[in-house]
């Protein structure tokens, strides 16, 4: 079973920058695509960005383009989210999750194959 770990949650002010870490240790399973997702309480899941290895192509919601950056590494299978210009609205938890190579949207959760535990980020206001 691979395991997915994340860091880097925290509680900071509205503005200011957080940055979370995801390696995804699966080594028999070729991973194509990583991305995060959050969740709000009470709200569904939805997806933030993704960032798939060929190409090292970077996709992100409209709520969070401009302020926040994915960046990672296909030979470690890790990525890196950087968060700036937080809002309250962004409190969520915020979980890893990483795919093979599907042709699905890479919004769609059904299609990742392994998920962390979340980490929780909290922006007050």
């Amino acid at each position: 079973q691979a395991q997915v770990e994340e860091s880097g949650g925290g509680l900071v002010q509205t503005g200011d920058s957080l940055r979370l870490s995801c390696t995804n240790s699966e080594r028999k399973f070729i991973i194509a695509t990583m991305a995060w997702f959050r969740q709000a309480p009470g709200a569904e899941r939805e997806f933030v960005t993704a960032l798939s290895w060929g190409g090292y192509v970077a996709y992100y919601a409209d709520s969070v383009k401009g302020r926040f950056t994915i960046s990672g590494d296909s030979a470690k299978n890790t990525v890196t989210l950087q968060m700036n210009s937080l809002k309250p609205e962004d409190t969520a938890v915020y979980y890893c999750a990483s795919r093979g190579y599907v042709s699905a949207p890479v919004t769609d959760m059904d299609p990742y194959d392994f998920w962390g535990q979340g980490t929780q980020v909290t922006v007050s206001s």
